[in-house]
């Protein structure tokens, strides 16, 4: 769900994970980055972060953080937010800020449900094609949707996306 050139091919750098939780998509990102690369999980969870097992073949570091606040990040070639994106309620705001931490030609990957009426354990539901319009607006260019498939938990389509900024 996640597989994509802007991942596999080029120069190593470093990626953040954003709301990595256990690091399911962490351990998914690190399979497909060239060797040379890294990844910084952050996730407010600590217990969860030590959970995260070691790659093979790239460093993952944690951080104790909400990703939501301000953060001291090097440069990042990318940004991976996994089912993470729909906790944050100014999104747009959101999208604007963490700019910041992305290298000229950064990228923003994504896994987020395809709805548009949130619930409980999905807050701020955003579909892929509000998130087209959110990445617009922020200065991302057209989200690429990479993957799609339906969640065991809720029956609702996820769908997985990367965007350059621009």
């Amino acid at each position: 769900m996640l597989r994509h050139p802007a991942l596999t091919n080029g120069a190593p750098g470093t990626w953040a994970d954003l709301g990595s939780g256990q690091g399911v998509f962490t351990q998914a990102l690190a399979s497909l980055l060239p060797a040379g690369s890294q990844i910084m999980a952050i996730d407010t969870d600590a217990s969860a972060l030590l959970k995260i097992p070691q790659s093979n073949s790239i460093p993952i570091s944690t951080l104790v953080a909400d990703f939501t606040r301000s953060l001291s990040l090097p440069q990042l070639k990318g940004i991976l937010m996994a089912n993470s994106f729909h906790y944050v309620q100014d999104q747009e705001g959101f999208l604007h800020g963490v700019k910041q931490y992305l290298q000229p030609g950064g990228w923003l990957l994504m896994v987020e449900y395809d709805m548009i009426r949130g619930n409980p354990w999905v807050p701020y539901p955003v579909s892929f094609s509000a998130l087209q319009e959110l990445f617009s607006k922020a200065g991302f260019s057209v989200p690429e949707k990479i993957g799609e498939r339906r969640s065991i938990y809720n029956r609702s389509i996820m769908y997985s996306c990367i965007a350059q900024l621009g």
